[in-house]
């Protein structure tokens, strides 16, 4: 598979899905459900140019430093009653230094992302106790998601592969009553979607245009390393800034 895809025989797509799959993530369990990278850091332009390599998110970088100001936080981030990273200890041994105590993929994050469609709407219900989470927690916006990653350092989901195939998720098809968001009033409905989007299916068509773009080919091995590879944990997991509880 590998060689398939130095040779260009299957496409970065594939070649994630595949990885996915030999590392036991399945779309059976929600707990290990198939993990793909945030791609993008431009939501905000009124034209995507995938020539522009300042378009792209740094995919050698796990999501929760892409914005180097958020790498020292990282680092001196009181941990468990107010130890520092550098400083941390488990007194009983159990559980290791960290840097981030969530994941970039969980149950609840696929939730998240998935909750206008059944059945991850009952799912979503479910787990929040019989009813919908408030509003202002709903995934209601790609460029405020961006936005929250880039500003807070504990908010570390990656994306799931339905954003590079599935514009339906986008759309609240089945007129669910998310809320409204608490300042704007804004009715949380169909997810906002980049201004260089001019519906789910062109943002599905431009993200995953994008997805097999030149720059992403040249620099996906970067995050692979990080998710599937070697920085995973270690030495060199603690020098990426990559270590999870």
């Amino acid at each position: 598979v590998l060689q398939k895809w130095v040779n260009r025989e299957i496409s970065n797509f594939d070649y994630l899905i595949q990885l996915n799959t030999m590392a036991g993530r399945t779309y059976n369990d929600l707990a290990q459900y198939p993990v793909f990278p945030w791609i993008l850091r431009d939501y905000t332009s009124e034209e995507l140019d995938l020539n522009n390599p300042a378009v792209f998110r740094d995919l050698s970088k796990p999501i929760g430093v892409v914005n180097e100001k958020n790498a020292k936080t990282v680092k001196e981030k009181y941990m468990y009653f107010f130890f520092r990273y550098e400083n941390f200890e488990d007194p009983l041994g159990i559980i290791d230094k960290f840097h981030y105590g969530t994941h970039y993929s969980n149950a609840a994050g696929v939730m998240h992302y998935l909750i206008r469609v059944e059945p991850f709407t009952t799912l979503h219900i479910q787990l929040q106790s019989g009813r919908f989470d408030c509003a202002d927690r709903q995934f209601h916006s790609i460029p405020a998601t961006w936005q929250t990653l880039m500003d807070n350092p504990n908010d570390v989901k990656e994306l799931i592969p339905e954003f590079f195939y599935f514009p339906e998720f986008l759309e609240n098809q089945n007129g669910f009553n998310l809320g409204q968001l608490q300042i704007s009033k804004d009715v949380v409905d169909d997810v906002i979607l980049p201004k260089w989007a001019h519906s789910p299916e062109d943002f599905i068509y431009k993200h995953r245009k994008a997805l097999e773009s030149e720059y992403v080919s040249a620099h996906l091995h970067e995050w692979i390393d990080l998710i599937f590879g070697y920085k995973q944990r270690g030495p060199a997991a603690v020098e990426a800034l990559n270590v999870f509880y």
